[in-house]
């Protein structure tokens, strides 16, 4: 019997013996991002990605195993294994089959076939099945009793029996499902009593298209309408006849006198259990499926927003527009830190804007504002438009967007920040906050509120969180965090952290000051050496009293870093100041035990640029001064956007206006594409063409072709 190592190593096309170091590696409590960087020899240089492959194959296979064990013992104790059926059930490693294999072995609920046994009918069943000429009517007077009070009731009895046999054996669950697979069509159809209210699924009140051909996205639709009882879906063979014959040809022995007999059993298995069964299991791979799609869609969209360039440490002014309420501005020193908060009213109904003019540059004066941070909901244009309109000298000026702020400024962790202000002045501090540091910021929020995904409400949450929070993990730790100014929420996605330890962080800093060097965490209640030996890379600490502390080489390589400076005739500071000092390292010379050349070539990366954010620096971007609303769009116009979202059928850009306009896939370039990201990426900024505008459904259609590569600010 294979083990679940080797298994894994041949359907990821891994080495065995790096699996099976992984797995050990993960079973011992390390991190994904702490083996893809710091074990790449036991690995044989795995990146996150494929530990997490590993991580996940490992797990699927332990559970298939467990339920394996289950099955063994049920069979066992009612006294029908054989050895034959135990070879099976041991080599077996597909979930479908081996449920496959164990259905006749399975508790049943009361069926008719059950009833039918217990009427004694079972032989009757035997007989026509095994017995093809004799003649069915006169076998079955011969069970007729007080309870099977005639010969079509014993008939129909024994058709229940073999009804269920056909529907439990393998082969003809097997010929069924190939049969969906090769060409099951999901159709839709609108329940005509609400098709009123049903108008934005009005796309599926008639659809109909094979289920191989079904985006996820069309998919994740139709269920949802489904869910909310707008709409019936279902999966059926395009030819059922074909199907149902498929079935008989293994059953029925044509012109024989059982034969109408057992035909009607495999036609009323077809359709009584097996098409129901085999339409569930396709409507639920289907959903995995386009859960798995829609959740890879959203991971990669929550990466690239967490990884967007940070303007960085400056002196900020966020401002959260709004119309009657005011617009909430708050002014935050190079930390973040609030140093005021006051609300104008620039626009109607109070339109005080000389007024609201007049207080913006006196605060930009008084707090030496570097940068403005702008939200981009309502309002935010008009907003953006007085802020230009000031001539501000050297202020650079951002719409940022609001996404999920609302849902920050209103939770407990906004509570503890701003115990003093309302949840309008907590929402202006995290749109400037964004601006400085959107992954920071962000990560405070529940990924699902950010605002990158398309039916996050609609696929399994579980898989969703452990995926998203996965993202924000390997996101947190590919950037390195501040060890000094790192939030709670920041640190908890530290590699070995999480809330607890995350928080005992934050208090024997705020007790005991700064940290001085990596060691230090050694003294943080509960933070053991595992812990240290997961964390420590990740944290930065700038201005320590050991340089490789602002590094992300590992403490554990501290010892070799000085022992490769010695031998360069430098201290480790001259080391990571100097490239000369680091051409004369022969990296050749340090490899033994478990230290090999990516280790080594890892520790010279990083001696090359200490500190360094590989995020880049925010790039300004200003919208067209023509557009406000969408009756200022004409089809022709080139306009400036920005993608907000990105679909596996295309992007979503904002151009400026409440509406956001969409570049189909098949309008992102001349030549096909299969991911939109092969294209665009997210918080791009661009230049679009309209093509169409649809202002019954507020539908605006975009596209890149015949503009160059489109492209700005890459």
């Amino acid at each position: 019997m294979a083990t679940i190592p080797q298994l894994i190593a041949q359907r990821l096309n891994l080495r065995e013996r790096h699996v099976t170091n992984t797995i050990q590696l993960l079973e011992n409590g390390a991190t994904i991002p702490f083996v893809s960087r710091y074990r790449k020899e036991a690995t044989g240089g795995m990146d996150e990605v494929q530990v997490a492959a590993v991580k996940e194959e490992n797990e699927r296979l332990e559970e298939i195993q467990h339920r394996r064990e289950y099955i063994l013992n049920a069979i066992e104790e009612q006294g029908k294994m054989t050895d034959e059926l135990r070879r099976r059930l041991s080599d077996c490693w597909d979930a479908t089959v081996l449920e496959d294999i164990y259905l006749p072995y399975k508790p049943k609920r009361k069926t008719r076939a059950e009833a039918a046994r217990k009427l004694g009918l079972e032989p009757l069943a035997d007989l026509l099945m095994l017995r093809p000429y004799e003649d069915p009517t006169k076998a079955a007077l011969r069970f007729v009793t007080a309870e099977v009070t005639d010969a079509e009731a014993a008939l129909q009895g024994a058709r229940d029996i073999i009804a269920e046999r056909v529907s439990e054996d393998e082969e003809s669950r097997n010929t069924v499902r190939r049969t969906f697979a090769r060409d099951a069509i999901i159709t839709s159809s609108v329940v005509k009593a609400k098709a009123a209210e049903a108008e934005k699924y009005r796309d599926y009140f008639d659809h109909s298209e094979p289920l191989r051909r079904c985006s996820s996205h069309r998919l994740l639709a139709m269920r949802r309408g489904e869910a909310e009882g707008y709409l019936r879906v279902n999966i059926r063979p395009a030819d059922e006849d074909a199907c149902v014959e498929r079935l008989c040809r293994h059953y029925v022995r044509r012109g024989t006198p059982t034969a109408s007999q057992v035909e009607m059993a495999v036609t009323d298995a077809y359709k009584r259990l097996l098409r129901p069964s085999i339409e569930t299991e396709f409507a639920a791979a289907g959903k995995v499926a386009a859960d798995e799609e829609a959740i890879r869609v959203f991971a990669g969209n929550l990466r690239q927003l967490l990884l967007a360039p940070p303007l960085g440490q400056k002196r900020i002014m966020g401002i959260d527009p709004g119309y009657r309420t005011g617009c909430k501005v708050v002014c935050l020193d190079a930390q973040g830190t609030l140093l005021h908060n006051e609300t104008i009213y620039p626009h109607p109904p109070r339109g005080e804007y000389a007024r609201s003019g007049f207080k913006l540059n006196h605060l930009a004066e008084q707090y030496k504002i570097e940068a403005v941070a702008i939200g981009n909901g309502t309002a935010g244009r008009e907003t953006e438009e007085l802020v230009r309109s000031l001539g501000w000298q050297g202020v650079q000026i951002f719409m940022v967007s609001e996404d999920g702020a609302s849902v920050y400024s209103a939770s407990k962790t906004a509570r503890e920040e701003f115990p003093d202000y309302d949840v309008t002045v907590r929402g202006a501090v995290s749109i400037g906050r964004r601006l400085a540091d959107p992954l920071a910021e962000l990560v405070k929020i529940d990924p699902k509120s950010i605002g990158v995904g398309q039916y996050q409400h609609d696929v399994d949450q579980t898989a969703l969180k452990r995926s998203l929070d996965l993202t924000v993990e390997s996101c947190v730790n590919a950037v390195g965090v501040d060890l000094n100014t790192a939030s709670r929420q920041l640190l908890t996605y530290v590699s070995g952290l999480g809330p607890a330890l995350a928080q005992n962080i934050v208090d024997y800093r705020a007790e005991h000051g700064a940290f001085r060097s990596r060691s230090e965490l050694l003294k943080v209640p509960r933070l053991g050496a595992k812990a240290y030996e997961q964390c420590a890379g990740f944290l930065r600490i700038r201005n320590g009293e050991n340089a490789l502390d602002n590094t992300a080489v590992h403490p554990e390589r501290y010892a070799l870093v000085r022992q490769m400076a010695a031998d360069a005739g430098c201290d480790v500071q001259q080391l990571i100041s100097s490239a000369e000092a680091r051409r004369k390292i022969h990296l050749e010379d340090y490899c033994h035990g478990d230290i090999g050349m990516p280790t080594l070539t890892d520790i010279m990366q990083e001696l090359g640029k200490p500190g360094r954010d590989p995020r880049g620096t925010a790039a300004e971007f200003s919208f067209d001064p023509r557009l406000h609303d969408l009756a200022d769009l004409e089809p022709g116009m080139v306009v400036p956007g920005v993608v907000t979202n990105i679909t596996n059928f295309g992007c979503f850009v904002d151009m400026g206006i409440k509406v956001k306009g969409l570049i189909h896939i098949s309008q992102m370039a001349d030549h096909y594409i299969k991911d939109p990201n092969e294209v665009v990426h997210l918080r791009q900024q661009l230049q679009v063409k309209v093509l169409d505008i649809d202002e019954a459904r507020g539908r605006v259609a975009l596209t890149l072709k015949g503009l160059g590569d489109g492209k700005d600010g890459l």
